[in-house]
């Protein structure tokens, strides 16, 4: 069934509702009860109807299932994003501290009118 409720869940809240009721009472909310399905199935039908009209030819082609959410399993979306990336080249310790060494000696060999000229300083928008 729908939202959890089985048959016999559903049998046994129309026994509960029926004595609640009263056989006095009952065939009014019965006949009720038809109407607010009757209602409810034509929304549901005019709605369908309208989404086709405005939808046009495409909505036939549309793969409602592909868009179920009930599909994506969020492990295996990350698992196969994390499967898919190129792998990242790994820094050492070593290459660090040379690319650093090698910034420092330039950076210190520059005069102040030197730096000036050589243009502003290079901003790395990944590292912020």
């Amino acid at each position: 069934m729908f939202f959890g409720l089985t048959i016999e869940k559903v049998l046994v809240i129309g026994v509960i509702a029926a004595i609640l009721i009263g056989p006095e009472r009952l065939p009014r909310y019965a006949e009720g009860l038809a109407r607010f399905t009757t209602r409810a199935r034509e929304f549901v039908k005019g709605a369908r109807s309208r989404v086709k009209e405005e939808m046009g030819d495409d909505f036939d082609d549309v793969d409602w299932r592909k868009l179920d959410p009930r599909q994506y399993d969020p492990r295996r979306i990350i698992r196969e994003a994390l499967l898919d990336d190129a792998p990242v080249p790994t820094v050492t310790a070593a290459s660090t501290a040379a690319t650093m060494l090698a910034a420092g000696a330039a950076a210190t060999s520059l005069t102040p009118g030197q730096r000036a000229e050589a243009g502003p300083t290079p901003f790395d928008s990944e590292a912020t």
